[in-house]
């Protein structure tokens, strides 16, 4: 059985931030993310905070191989590209990976 990595990183927007960064990830990050060997998927979860949304992605890939093509050497460093940053109130500077145990969506 092959390990999977998830790639957790957080950030809080305005609701109005939140559905532009939604239409982003959605819509520029994801068909990038799939063009790299190893991306094996991603969820973007949101959540009100008394009026601030909270996002946070959880991107799965195959290695920490995989992770470096994407984010470079320092893999615990959150990669948030000009156009997020613009819609985004703040972003977390690190991202933390865990590996999965158990997936039962697959079983």
């Amino acid at each position: 059985m092959s390990t999977v990595i998830v790639r957790t990183w957080s950030a809080r927007a305005t609701p109005s931030g939140a559905a532009e960064y939604h239409a982003y990830f959605a819509d520029v990050l994801v068909p990038e993310l799939r063009t790299l060997a190893g991306f094996a998927g991603a969820y973007l979860l949101s959540r009100d905070d008394n009026g601030t949304v909270e996002l946070t992605t959880h991107t799965f890939w195959d290695s920490y191989d995989a992770i470096r093509s994407f984010a470079g050497e320092d893999l615990t460093r959150s990669v948030v590209e000009p156009e997020a940053r613009a819609v985004l109130l703040d972003f977390d500077p690190v991202v933390i990976h865990r590996e999965v145990l158990v997936d039962t969506r697959t079983s």
